[in-house]
């Protein structure tokens, strides 16, 4: 395989992940993140373009696809793994805690597709975004988190209506606790967790999939969990 990805949150975790296996797979890429001094790391180590950028900032969230056009002239794949997650229970989250879930995870994931879809229509491409378990089963004191998850997943359904037409493919990875820093408060010990590179090989199976089939969600469950401790 050969193209240009694009991988917000890309500096570390499950984005790194797959950043690094389509690097494998022959992808140039751009990689994204809000500390400029790990995206450039992350960059150095897999010979990538990297892009210091706020994801809850619209103006960047535009301008990493600009970037990345300029640099690349294609987008084949674009993987929304940029977000976070703020614990805590629905009537003492802070509105400062709600609002920057909401604009990473859920407006900032929708600007930047949105800005990426006329490239990703030239090269009939994939659409990755990072959606969690969360956001298909109850998640107490991650509400707000489980929430804009499943708003991802709802927003992928669409998207793949939308773009059916031309070809354009996305799925939601919908995965359990993933041996990264986010999930260091589980108490879950790593070794644990589903591994980062477990979501990267979901994405490589998508890659591989003939252009008459998608998959729109996947659900990655932690082996010895519960329906609702994953």
């Amino acid at each position: 395989m050969s193209g240009a990805a694009l991988v917000t949150g890309g500096s570390s975790g499950i984005g790194l992940a797959i950043a690094r296996m389509l690097r494998d797979e022959g992808f140039e890429l751009t990689l994204v993140s809000r500390r400029p001094e790990r995206v450039e790391a992350a960059a150095a180590e897999l010979g990538a373009a990297a892009v210091p950028a706020n994801m809850a900032d619209a103006e960047d969230c535009a301008r990493v696809v600009a970037e990345h056009r300029e640099r690349f002239g294609r987008l084949d794949v674009l993987v929304n793994s940029a977000g976070i997650g703020i614990g805590g229970k629905v009537e003492e989250l802070p509105a400062k805690s709600l609002d920057i879930q909401l604009g990473v995870n859920l407006r900032g994931l929708f600007l930047v597709t949105q800005a990426a879809i006329p490239l990703l229509r030239e090269s009939r491409g994939w659409i990755v975004n990072l959606a969690s378990i969360a956001g298909t089963l109850p998640t107490p004191w991650l509400a707000t988190y489980g929430a804009t998850k499943a708003a991802v997943i709802a927003l992928t359904r669409s998207l793949n209506e939308e773009l059916d037409a031309d070809g354009i493919r996305a799925i939601a990875l919908c995965p359990g606790f993933v041996d990264t820093p986010m999930a260091e408060w589980s108490g879950i010990e790593p070794a644990e967790m589903i591994r980062p590179e477990d979501c990267a090989e979901v994405v490589r199976m998508c890659l591989r999939l003939s252009p008459n089939a998608r998959i729109p969600q996947v659900v990655i469950e932690r082996m010895g969990s519960s329906s609702v401790q994953s």
